[in-house]
């Protein structure tokens, strides 16, 4: 029996958001560390570089104070990964093991689409795996592939396969499972010719690597020619599921890996990673033949501290992992670059020499970023001449100046002085002078977010009316004996808008007979603001109980104002009514009490 979104359970949803602590789902997609009560990391949402991003276990909810989202979680779910509810709601189910019914709910066109491109993809994923293990066109592949050092295990688990090198096969398989031409074409499943119109198989005679996406949904393929040809190399093209910019190779597996390590090791291609995997280096991940990207760069970040970049060790090599190093330091992430014997790559280094010698002679003595730049910044200075030593001397100044730590900033210092034979004093002399010039440009702000101190320094910048009514909307969310007070002293009769809106649905929330929780409350809050707004008073800390004097006193003063407003807006009516009259004197006395209110109200 199918069952509509709208006759979801209210009993099933919680019985989910329960097996699914928010902790754990937000720390698969981000590093968190506890601090107090609750959980920080780098915003998923916004790019920073310290972290605003708050997860509270008590309350089971999130809240970024940099950008504003927030909610439970089956909101980030849904923020995450842009999933509708019920889409979040059956991913939740499916990860804590609770079975569903099937659920129905409208669906886009592009929706639909999706599902039906990536279902021809899992279907196609099985075709060319099938292929590679069990057809005579596939045994040229799956020889090519033992030859690479991949065993059968691995081609199972990373679901390798072959493309024969036939122009009707795959269309004609396609076809047969009722898929539509049109479709496989502009999904870049299928390849339309431009010369002959003829629809073909891009990939045809090549070795098939699967790209998924975050879920384990097959969404591209990289193909591997293994004859002669160009390119030897070849992705699927970009497509509403793919888009090579923002996904990693392998990440689907490597993040639970990465998490444990807290490290992460970037590669440049598929059989690189693939090496590294099969030897039980399980944090490893590639671009998708492209330069890594400021997304790809920040979503390594959000789950790790340390990632280390292990290139080619040619010049290509080389230069591609001083441009990675460079965008992945600008998102605070401490890199290392793993430094590999010139002519050699991560594959042909474990192949050869095997795994345990690349982790332990490779991974293990990754060298700090300094100590990469300034062996790459030697290449461009003739060291047989004396002036270009002291050039080269000058530009590592110039770099060593920005290191923060001291300790590490005479590390290198003395190996400048003892290769070059300056004195130490000589070089810390340029280095404070270097600081000085420096310093003018480095006022960069921390923007170091603690909730409480973020609550706090927001209250100071409002009025007392308005930091009023915010501290009984959080004492209300947590107790509902205040929110019973609360409403028989003053209803909703908050001054801010949006306080009355919340006011109003914590009423109807309680007296439906639920008792406080926060979680349970937002999924009654369909409005972003809203929502952005609870979550940010829930977050508030506030480590003192509320004494019934402060709490009338907080109700005398939301009251006052109020009331207060009203007197003005009575007042500008019977001025307005004077002046109707060609009575100015009464204006001008009306005008002089509205003035006093006024004052008042911006004092108080």
């Amino acid at each position: 029996m199918i069952q509509m979104a709208n006759q979801i359970q209210e009993e099933v949803i919680e019985d989910i958001k329960k097996a699914n602590d928010i902790v754990d789902v937000v720390g698969e997609y981000v590093q968190l560390k506890k601090q107090g009560r609750n959980y920080f990391g780098l915003c998923p949402f916004h790019g920073e570089k310290t972290p605003s991003f708050s997860v509270t276990q008590e309350k089971q909810i999130f809240h970024c104070f940099g950008c504003g989202k927030g909610g439970n979680v089956i909101t980030f779910m849904m923020e995450i990964e842009s999933l509708s509810f019920i889409e979040a709601v059956q991913f939740l189910a499916k990860r804590a093991g609770i079975f569903l019914p099937e659920w129905e709910e409208p669906r886009s066109s592009v929706s639909k689409e999706n599902d039906t491109a990536l279902s021809a993809f899992e279907w196609l994923t099985k075709y060319y795996h099938h292929m590679l293990k069990h057809s005579k066109q596939g045994k040229e592949g799956y020889r090519y592939l033992l030859h690479r050092g991949i065993s059968d295990l691995t081609i199972e688990e990373f679901q390798l396969g072959f493309a024969p090198n036939d122009t009707d096969f795959t269309i004609e398989f396609l076809l047969k499972k009722g898929f539509h031409e049109a479709m496989l074409v502009k999904e870049g499943i299928l390849s339309l010719q431009t010369n002959s119109k003829q629809v073909t198989d891009r990939f045809r005679g090549r070795v098939i690597f699967p790209i998924r996406n975050h879920f384990g949904k097959t969404v591209a393929f990289g193909g591997r020619i293994i004859s002669e040809g160009e390119p030897k190399y070849l992705n699927s093209p970009e497509s509403s599921l793919f888009h090579k910019g923002k996904l990693l190779f392998n990440f689907d597996l490597a993040r639970k890996h990465i998490r444990k390590e807290n490290e992460a090791i970037l590669f440049e291609g598929y059989v690189d990673v693939i090496a590294a995997y099969q030897a039980g280096i399980k944090h490893a991940v590639a671009t998708l033949g492209t330069s890594l990207t400021d997304y790809q760069a920040k979503l390594l970040r959000r789950y790790v501290d340390t990632c280390i970049i292990c290139y080619d060790g040619d010049q290509a090599g080389i230069e591609a992992a001083y441009k990675a190093a460079n965008l992945l330091r600008q998102t605070g992430c401490n890199v290392k670059i793993a430094n590999l014997p010139d002519g050699t790559d991560p594959d042909s280094y474990i192949r050869t020499l095997g795994g345990d010698a690349f982790r332990n002679n490779i991974i293990k003595k990754s060298e700090p970023y300094n100590t990469f730049y300034l062996r790459y910044l030697r290449r461009n200075f003739d060291f047989s001449q004396e002036s270009e030593r002291i050039r080269y001397v000058e530009a590592a100044i110039k770099h060593l100046a920005l290191i923060k730590s001291s300790v590490e900033r005479e590390y290198y210092l003395k190996e400048l002085s003892n290769e070059f034979d300056f004195s130490l004093e000589v070089l810390r002399e340029e280095i404070h002078k270097e600081q000085r010039k420096q310093q003018p440009k480095d006022k960069r702000s921390t923007n170091r977010i603690a909730n409480k101190s973020f609550f706090i320094k927001n209250q100071k910048l409002l009025p007392a009316f308005h930091n009023a009514e915010r501290k009984l909307l959080y004492w209300m969310l947590q107790d509902e004996q205040i929110a019973d007070k609360v409403k028989e002293e003053i209803g909703a009769g908050f001054n801010i808008d949006l306080h009355k809106i919340i006011a109003t649905h914590l009423f109807a929330f309680y007296e439906e007979g639920h008792h406080p929780d926060i979680s349970l409350f937002l999924e009654r809050i369909h409005d972003p603001e809203i929502k952005q707004l609870v979550t940010e008073l829930a977050m508030s800390v506030d480590d003192t109980d509320i004494s019934e004097p402060e709490l009338m006193d907080y109700i005398d003063l939301i009251r006052k104002q109020g009331h207060d407003i009203k007197s003005i807006h009575s007042l500008k009516e019977q001025q307005r009514i004077a002046e109707q009259q060609r009575d100015p004197i009464r204006a001008a006395q009306i005008a002089k009490e509205i003035i006093e209110i006024q004052k008042q109200l911006k004092n108080r």
